[in-house]
């Protein structure tokens, strides 16, 4: 009877070994498994990301071309609109001085002086014309307070008048604005 016990004990123990086994067996099969798809999950979301990438970084290559085109073709447009940009100023300008040419020969073979006087200052009155038309202004200068913004004094004088100290007594040669811009300061001379 002990012998029979001894013989069902070693029985069990091998049994229990065997299921031990086929356990740790199933649960290294289960953690190769595991282990694979997590491999297999991290290769397709490496992959997924390369992907990414290289679609990243084709979108920014031709963004990039794209800007470098936009930024040739408004550099080519500048230039173009510098070259020509005058074009219908110099246009209309180039009648002034067809109408200056017939006064200069007019000069030259007239008698009557009144006349020619009065040719000039038709000219001068279209070209002054012209000159507001393309938002040039003549700046108004005398009796006005001294304005280092628009004036350029040349000299000091004592001033004719109390009201007149700190004024523009004397204007040398005119200033102009193109759109409220100085584009001359007009040179004048100061009251003190």
């Amino acid at each position: 009877m002990k012998k029979k016990k001894q013989d069902e004990t070693i029985q069990a123990e091998n049994v229990k070994e065997t299921i031990d086994a086929q356990v740790n067996e199933e649960l290294n099969h289960e953690e190769q498994s595991i282990s694979e798809d997590s491999q297999t999950e991290t290769i397709s979301v490496e992959a997924e990301l390369l992907l990414k990438l290289a679609e990243m970084q084709d979108k920014h290559l031709r963004l990039q071309a794209e800007f470098d085109n936009y930024r040739k073709r408004t550099l080519k447009e500048k230039a173009d609109l510098i070259k020509t940009g005058g074009e219908s100023v110099l246009i209309n300008v180039l009648t002034v001085i067809d109408d200056v040419e017939r006064a200069l020969v007019a000069i030259e073979t007239t008698k009557d002086l009144e006349a020619t006087h009065e040719g000039i200052k038709i000219i001068f009155g279209k070209f002054s014309n012209f000159l507001s038309q393309n938002g040039v202004q003549e700046i108004d200068a005398v009796g006005q307070a001294f304005d280092t913004d628009k004036h350029e004094a040349i000299t000091n004088i004592p001033a004719p008048s109390e009201e007149l100290k700190g004024k523009v007594v004397d204007v040398i040669q005119k200033g102009y604005l193109l759109q409220d811009k100085v584009i001359r300061f007009a040179k004048v001379v100061v009251g003190e």
